[in-house]
């Protein structure tokens, strides 16, 4: 009951609007009983008069009622969908806006271990389902319940043998469609299953779909796509071939209801048992006898799907970050001054030591490059600075402050990044830049851009309006970085994190944004995270990882008469030829 009780709380501004429609509901339930006693009248007195006295009189007025009954019941029917479909909706906007607002506050463990495509089928498709029983599926069980019951008591007031006879075949009824609501909720679980991967195989390849087109692998992604898609294809086949097993048995005892009226009913009339308007209430109200006990199938069957779906979404709704404002956090609204001291720091990550005692005080205003071969650490130590990740043995302090007791919008506003995995968003260049700093002037934007060398943006046809495709297609790696260094420095960060952001500009480029970086006009504490020699034999003091530790420290002049790693990386870059083979592949 508990997604029930789930749902009931994020209603919370549209409950009068979903109470209301319930109680339409229960009207027109009610209302269905109008027309057939309505009707009996007009067949016991004017057309087959029980006592031999036709009543003509009134005919006009019981017809004039069966009208006003029918207009009543489908203005209130009008009026109820209406609330129901705006209680619903309200209730999937409120559910949606708080998984919205629980996801930008996840950890990057959170969407290290979960697939984009999963988190997209939870937020719609489960997320419709979940809209789907609050303005379908609790409407008609209401209605079929009310409906069943109410016409159980008229019946049993009419005639209590007759009613009996119509209920021997319910248990029947009841016995199958239970069953199959405690067998198929495992195959809706599967089947929403193979519709998340399925979607994240879409997403995932629509995403890589310049990767696919270089490798000419698209008839391979087109077969691997149909797989998920028979897969899901089957599993659906396979709980509708299921529901549809049991299917005949609840529609064959449902009709079989109006077989029963007609031989019972006829021979009670032949006794004179009932009247021939009693016989015909109970005909015209077979149907709304039935029809609640064709529908329990139905209504069992979305529950099942909606089980299937609500749990996954509540599971969505639920999940909370490890990494959180403490009670007791400090410097809310201070601006960082840039000191930063790991002492014997670890990270572990699902198991994996990934850093292990890592001990180094930079000073404000310092300039730290980071190198290392791949996987030596390099950017899950420039990560834990903003608390990207949170340390697990040790102590991280940022101006003197464990970075666990700073307010976490202080710290990461005083912080600057760009990654290494360069993420533009779908707007203008402008838009780009001033992302830390919306209000940000027109002239500031040039400004950053200018300092980051990104001069391609007055080639564009539209300028600093130019709109940049999903992810910054349309642009060059070296001018997707160029853009990422810019965003990075218009918040003027009193840290600036830089993971191999001039890995793709020529060495022209490269060496006036070292420029721009040493001549900024705030004061900075840069980490800078590279592979070549040129970018970080002019910081103060180089630090070289190796299996998550530091191996070697010092400046560039010290760290080439040391003969470890680093001497091997200057010897190898000065023995290629670099300009040549680093320049921008299809720079415009």
């Amino acid at each position: 009951m508990f997604p029930f009780k789930w749902m009931w709380e994020n209603m919370k501004g549209h409950r009068k609007q979903f109470v209301t429609s319930m109680c339409l509901v229960v009207v027109m339930a009610l209302l269905q009983l109008a027309n057939p006693t309505v009707s009996r009248q007009i067949v016991d007195r004017i057309l087959v008069p029980v006592d031999g006295n036709s009543q003509t009189g009134l005919l006009l007025p019981l017809v004039a009622l069966l009208i006003g009954f029918t207009l009543l019941r489908t203005g209130i029917g009008y009026v109820m969908v209406i609330l129901a479909e705006k209680s619903s909706s309200g209730l999937a906007a409120n559910i949606r806006a708080a998984i919205y607002r629980n996801l930008q506050r996840q950890d990057m463990s959170f969407y290290d271990k979960n697939r984009t495509g999963d988190l997209m089928t939870r937020l719609t498709g489960d997320l419709d389902m979940v809209r789907h029983m609050a303005s379908w599926d609790a409407r008609v069980a209401l209605e079929s319940l009310v409906l069943f019951f109410s016409v159980l008591i008229y019946f049993l007031c009419t005639d209590v043998l007759f009613t009996l006879a119509l209920c021997v075949i319910l248990p029947a009824i009841f016995f199958i469609s239970f069953t199959y609501s405690r067998k198929v909720r495992p195959l809706y679980q599967n089947l929403r299953e193979k519709l998340s991967v399925m979607n994240s195989q879409a997403q995932e390849n629509i995403a890589g779909n310049r990767v696919v087109k270089a490798f000419a692998q698209e008839d391979y992604e087109i077969r691997r796509f149909d797989e998920r898609n028979a897969d899901y294809r089957d599993a659906n086949l396979k709980a509708t071939y299921y529901w549809l097993k049991f299917y005949p048995f609840i529609e064959f005892a449902a009709q079989s209801l109006t077989i029963v009226v007609l031989l019972v009913g006829g021979l009670f009339v032949m006794n004179g048992r009932i009247t021939l308007g009693d016989l015909m209430a109970f005909s015209s109200l077979t149907w709304t006898f039935a029809n609640p006990v064709r529908l329990l199938g139905n209504i069992l069957n979305d529950t099942q799907r909606f089980m299937a779906s609500a749990n996954k979404v509540i599971e969505l709704y639920y999940t909370r970050p490890m990494i959180v404002d403490r009670a007791d956090c400090k410097n809310a609204g201070k601006k960082v001054e840039g000191r930063i001291t790991f002492d014997h720091v670890s990270l572990k990550l699902s198991g994996q030591e990934l850093l292990h005692d890592i001990s180094l005080d930079i000073a404000p205003g310092e300039t730290i490059a980071i190198m290392g071969n791949t996987g030596s650490g390099k950017t899950m130590l420039a990560s834990l600075i903003p608390r990207l990740y949170d340390i697990s043995g040790g102590s991280l302090s940022v101006d003197g402050v464990p970075v666990k007791e700073w307010d976490l919008k202080s710290l990461r506003s005083g912080i600057g990044m760009a990654t290494q995995d360069v993420f533009l968003f779908s707007d203008t260049v402008d838009g780009n830049i001033a992302y830390g700093d919306s209000s940000m002037s027109e002239d500031e934007v040039k400004h950053f851009a200018e300092i980051s060398a990104a001069d391609f943006i007055g080639r564009m046809d539209d300028g600093f309006d130019t709109l940049v495709g999903e992810r910054g297609v349309g642009l060059s790696g070296g001018q997707k970085q160029r853009l990422a260094l810019a965003r990075a420095l218009a918040v003027k960060p009193s840290i600036l994190i830089l993971d191999d952001t001039t890995s793709a500009v020529d060495m022209e480029t490269e060496k006036f944004i070292q420029h721009s970086l040493n001549t900024l006009d705030f004061p900075c504490t840069k980490l800078i995270v590279a592979q070549r020699v040129s970018t970080t034999k002019k910081a103060d003091r180089i630090i070289v990882l190796k299996d998550g530790c530091i191996s070697e420290i010092g400046t560039h002049e010290e760290l080439v008469k040391l003969g470890g790693y680093y001497t091997e990386i200057c010897t190898l870059q000065e023995a290629v030829d670099l300009p040549e083979s680093t320049t921008e592949g299809g720079e415009q």
